[in-house]
This record gives C-alpha cells, structure tokens and sequence, in this order.
C-alpha cells in the first residue's frame, strides 16, 4: 500500500555520522514534527542531527491525509467532556499557530497549497446531535463556524458544521523543504538507522541498531508514540489505524469532508493529480491496531462506498496510517517523564497532526531554547479529569483483553519462503512488552494489538514502541 504523497522518486538523505562528534540536539523521527523541531533549534544556531530509521516521511506525515485544519472532526465537541474551555482554548491556540507556521513556511518556500472549507457533516440523521454539538463547541472556542443543512454533493449529507478558508497539502513538499532549510542552518539529516537505546546517567548517549552511539545534549523522540518510554506513554494512548484511497475519473466535491460518526467514518477531498488533473480522496475506517478481523475488510468497504457515490471512479493508490488517541483529548508534548530532563517527546495527535506537529516542535524548541509559548504551559499543566481517567482504564482493559485472546489462540512460529529454496521463521511475540502478533492481511505486517507496534513479514520493525526485531531463524 503506497499512498500518492510516497509514490515518486526516492531522494536518499545520508548526511555524515560522526560517533566522535557530539551534537547539542540529536532528533529521532524524520516526520513533520521531527523537522520542524529540528529546523527551529538549527535557524537558532544549535547543533542537529535527525536521525530517521527508515526513510523521511515514511511513517504517519507521508501518509496523511494532509488537512491543514482548525476543526478536527468531532474533537472539540468531546475535549470539553475532559477538560476546561480554557485548556480547549489552549489547544486551539497551539493548533492555529501551527497552522500559520506552517502555511507561513509553504509560502517562503513555493509549497502549493490549497484553500478549502472544511466541513464536519452529518452523514445519518443519527449524527445531526454529535455535529450539531461541535457546532456549539467550536464557536464556544472562538471558531467563526456556521451550520448549513445541505450542500450538493453525491453522498447523504443531512447537515454540517463549516470552517472557512482551511488548507490541504502534499505533506512530501514540505518535508523536501524542511530538511533543505535543515542543511542551509547547518543542520544534518541521516536515513536508515534506528535508535534503540539511551543512557541517561551522565552524558547522554543514544544507541542506534548497529551499537554505534551517538552523544547529544538534548534528545527528541519525533516517533509518533515515544521509544525509550519512561513516561508510559504507550499505555495513556491508543493506537488507531485508518485507510484511504485515491481515484482518478470521479469529481470530487469542493471541501475538505468527515463525516460526524466514530463507525465507518468517511474523510473526502480532493488533491493534485498527474498532468495536472485533480484525484479524490477518500478515507475513514479506523480502528484498533491489531483488532479487527481483516484489515482487507475495511479496505473493502471505502471501495464500495466510493463505487455507489462516485461511479466511475478509478483508484489509483491504496494506503493506511497509524495515529494515536490520546487518553484525555490532547497530545502530549515537550519533556519525557523520567527522562532526566532532556529528553522530549509527541504524540497523541488523534489523526490531526499537520497543525499539532507543529505546535509540538514549538513547544519543545521552546523549551530548549528558553522561549515556550504561555498555551504550551496551560496544555502541559492540564488536570486528568474522571472522563479522562476513565478512558486511560478503558485503553488498558482492551489491552488485556487483546492479550488474552491472543494468546488464547496460542502464541506461534511462522516461516515464509525467502527465495532461493530459502525459508524464514519468525516468532510472532511484539518485542516490545510481549503481545502476541496479529496478521494484516492488507498490508502483509505482523500488528501489536497491544500497544501498536508493527513489523515486515519477516520480522523487521515498521513502527514503535517497539525497537527490536522479531527473533528469526533460517530453516
């Protein structure tokens, strides 16, 4: 599964390691958050390295859906269950100044963008409360939202909540420019190679796969859930799966769409196509990492929807990302629990992470260099209210009831043929904290229904916590 933001010409970036040579920031994760953060602490004249385990954008940036959005769905409407209108604010003050940020920085560097309203819809009369209610709680927030009853588009739409002047983008131009303007402020960029340790007692050193490790003052784990996680964050969010698709042959309608209802939710927009044609987007069918009965299934069912209400469209790209759900609303950003003091995190962006990356990369910049912004301080000192704690028991009961069923089904071997008469066995245990593996019969990836971890058929691993790969052998 590819999407069409990753399906170009590969632009290999292997700036120089030097083990010798400390930095003062070393950044691991080369998506949206991991640049930005580390293209502010290098435009301030500090010393940077990324370092990317597999490839710039490969993970949750170069396969997002690429909403550049104030109103995130039906977010705003529930935050306000767990927490106060003023730490909501907070958080749509992060979220805009990301936004602008962003925008600002496709401006100066001739990223196209695209202006669309975007439009949280009611695709049942059973969803007319849940948008009607982000109505209430995006104007509550300061949001200029309006409600329409209906606009002409080709699937049911039975009322919506619109937010003018809104963007969409191709996250793939931004992260070219970002590590482009990473080398102009001195700054290194380096693919292929995975952190797996830190010590943190005396000078801090991060441990890449091959042993070789790296001296930095500061470390930022861009990582979409943190590795190396003190904080056990893993168990204060819920790892979330979801699928789109691309079309060519089908006009899609002019707005960036989501329907209001959390069970095969629907997201449509359009985006740049080939010789300068334009593809409708289609999404939606999230999930649990790791517990559902096909992946393929939900695949499925947005072709199936897109066939009766855009007939004649042809896909062209099929793909998923991962993001995670975080216990109480809100992401998580800036300094690691238990992490000495200089070590730094995100995650938790709930599917909207192009204007929340970028708030974190402010907070923790910010934080390093002594400039945090005042909404960073509300967001951070936030209080877990009874919704929140309860949702946080509710991530961890499905935790173990995962395991238990998983494990009730017994934990095995599996070999698959490698070529050449060759054959491997990998052992479907998550390295991480032990979770018995599910099969993606989509993607072709051993899941982690436990905390999201995911590795290759043959054991390596695609996304964290986890930092190791399944135990192999040659048959």
């Amino acid at each position: 599964m590819t999407s069409p933001w990753l399906d170009r010409p590969s632009k290999p970036v292997q700036d120089p390691l030097n083990p010798e040579q400390p930095v003062d920031d070393l950044v691991v994760g080369a998506g949206l958050t991991g640049l930005a953060t580390a293209l502010m602490l290098a435009r301030a004249g500090r010393d940077v390295l990324v370092v990317e385990a597999r490839h710039v954008g490969a993970v949750t940036t170069g396969n997002t859906t690429g909403k550049v959005s104030l109103l995130p769905g039906t977010k705003l409407g529930s935050m306000r269950h767990s927490q106060s209108d003023r730490v909501c604010r907070a958080y749509l003050d992060a979220c805009e100044e990301g936004q602008q940020w962003l925008l600002r920085f496709c401006a100066d560097h001739g990223v196209d963008v695209d202006r669309r309203d975007a439009i949280t819809y009611a695709a049942s009369p059973d969803e007319i409360g849940t948008a009607r209610r982000e109505l209430e709680a995006s104007q509550a927030l300061g949001l200029d939202t309006h409600w329409v009853d209906s606009m002409d588009v080709p699937f049911p739409f039975h009322g919506g909540v619109v937010l003018p002047d809104q963007a969409q983008i191709d996250p793939m131009p931004v992260l070219d420019a970002l590590v482009d303007q990473i080398h102009e402020h001195g700054g290194r960029v380096h693919e292929g190679r995975r952190v797996v340790g830190a010590s943190l007692t005396g000078t801090r050193r991060a441990t890449l796969d091959d042993g070789t490790e790296l001296t930095a003052k500061e470390i930022v784990l861009a990582t979409g859930v943190p590795v190396l996680d003190r904080g056990l964050f893993f168990a204060k969010v819920e790892p979330k799966r979801s699928y789109a698709l691309a079309f060519t042959g089908a006009a899609a309608p002019d707005g960036m769409f989501l329907s209001a209802g959390s069970a095969h939710s629907r997201s449509i927009r359009d985006a740049a196509g080939p010789d300068g044609s334009r593809r409708l987007l289609v999404g939606g069918e999230g999930h649990t990492v790791g517990r559902t009965d096909s992946e393929r299934g939900h695949v499925d069912r947005l072709r199936q929807w897109t066939a009766e209400h855009f007939p004649g469209a042809m896909e062209t790209h099929a793909w998923s990302a991962q993001d995670y759900s975080p216990h109480d609303g809100l992401p998580q950003m800036g300094k690691l629990p238990r992490g000495g003091g200089h070590i730094y995190m995100a995650t938790g962006y709930d599917k909207w992470g192009m204007a929340a990356g970028i708030a974190a990369a402010r907070t923790i910049s910010g934080q390093i260099l002594g400039s945090k912004p005042s909404w960073a301080t509300t967001i951070g000192r936030r209080i877990t209210r009874p919704a929140g704690a309860a949702k946080i028991a509710r991530i961890n009961a499905g935790v173990g009831v995962a395991q238990v069923a998983q494990v009730a089904e017994g934990l095995r071997d599996h070999t698959f043929p490698k070529g050449s008469g060759e054959s491997c066995t990998v052992t479907t245990v998550c390295t991480h904290l032990g979770g018995a593996l599910d099969w993606n019969d989509e993607e072709k990836s051993w899941d982690c229904p436990l905390h999201g971890s995911r590795f290759t058929a043959d054991g390596d691993v695609l996304e964290g916590p986890a930092t190791k790969p399944l135990r192999r052998r040659k048959d």
